[in-house]
């Protein structure tokens, strides 16, 4: 089991749990840092998360529940079935730096939240540090929790904090040894989240910067955002600041009718966050897209979490092959990014 050590300290009202794990450091912050990896691990066996957001930049949020049935032994499929939210607020990052890094680090605000995804404030809310430290069998983490008060220490350990970071942390090798399903060239991939929210991924090869450039800068967008072979883009008018509207059009290069989509930029964190509005032109239906750039092993992790106005509508999005659709046009970002 990777956790070798626990202390409990309360008179400076802090839990640090000590794990020890044989990866690269680089590769264990990538498990913390990418939501489809950190989705199989932060929660207990039979409760596993859901990160509908993941910001990992100072100021960012990340939002998950943990859904599970009340006894996961049971083969009962009509008992309850349970739901705990939770959110982060990044306070600081330091991430890793280098070819062989010896340090990182971040920090969070940790909490409970409602159905609505609001902070719960009837449960005691803590304060986290994650250190990662590489060793010569590989990493060593220490994630220290720090709590407000006696009392807050007492429930959260009572609600079974220690065991649930134990069970957590023995999750984390089977995710350390995938060492390929991440990688990059592995291609876009679509999760489902809820009934009507899904996550398009892909690992860009570039950094961070680059990946941001290449979608605000129109010259770069005209280069690679083409969809299937067969199309060029007559219409690239870019949203750069919150409050502008964006306008996208594609005509075949033979004949047929050409489409296009326009919407709101609603938010804007560069190089790291994005959000914005989207309608095809001609229909009224909205979609919202929230996107985030994350620096990983092998460039930039590109999350795209699309939230629709109802199951039906987001699975006819996904039928029209979308995502086949944005890794044509992701393999040409990563040329126009090298070249």
């Amino acid at each position: 089991m990777p956790v070798t050590e626990v202390h409990k300290d309360a008179d400076n009202l802090t839990m640090t749990v000590v794990a020890d794990f044989a990866a690269p450091l680089q590769r264990v912050w990538d498990a913390y840092v990418d939501p489809r990896q950190l989705e199989k691990f932060w929660g207990p066996p039979g409760f596993p998360a859901t990160f509908t957001r993941h910001d990992c930049f100072p100021g960012g949020l990340s939002h998950y529940t943990m859904t599970g049935q009340a006894d996961p032994t049971s083969t009962d499929l009509e008992q309850e079935v349970l739901t705990h939210g939770g959110y982060w607020e990044w306070l600081d990052v330091k991430a890793p730096e280098g070819a062989e890094p010896t340090t990182a680090s971040f920090e969070v605000r940790d909490g409970f939240s409602r159905e609505d995804g609001t902070p719960n404030t009837d449960l005691p809310g803590m304060r986290m540090v994650f250190g990662f430290e590489a060793t010569p069998e590989g990493t060593r983490m220490s994630t220290t929790t720090y709590f407000a008060a006696v009392e807050e220490m007492a429930q959260i350990l009572e609600m079974g904090a220690e065991e649930g970071m134990r069970e957590a942390m023995a999750q984390i090798d089977d995710v350390l040894t995938d060492l390929s399903s991440f990688a990059a060239g592995r291609g876009t991939t679509t999760t489902l989240l809820d009934d009507t929210r899904a996550r398009i991924s892909r690992v860009i090869r570039g950094s961070v910067d680059q990946v941001w450039r290449a979608h605000h800068d129109p010259e770069l967008v005209r280069q690679w955002m083409l969809g299937p072979d067969g199309w060029r883009m007559v219409t690239c008018e870019v949203a750069t600041e919150p409050g502008e509207t964006y306008r996208y059009e594609w005509e075949p290069d033979g004949e047929g009718e050409g489409f296009g989509f326009t919407g709101t930029l609603t938010d804007s964190e560069p190089p790291y966050r994005s959000a914005h509005t989207e309608q095809m032109i001609g229909d009224p239906t909205m979609v919202a897209y929230e996107t985030t750039f994350t620096p990983v092993t092998e460039g930039t992790l590109l999350s795209h979490v699309m939230s629709c106005p109802s199951q039906e509508v987001r699975d006819q999005i996904l039928a029209t092959g979308m995502t086949d659709g944005m890794e044509t046009s992701y393999q040409r970002l990563e040329r126009v990014i090298a070249a």
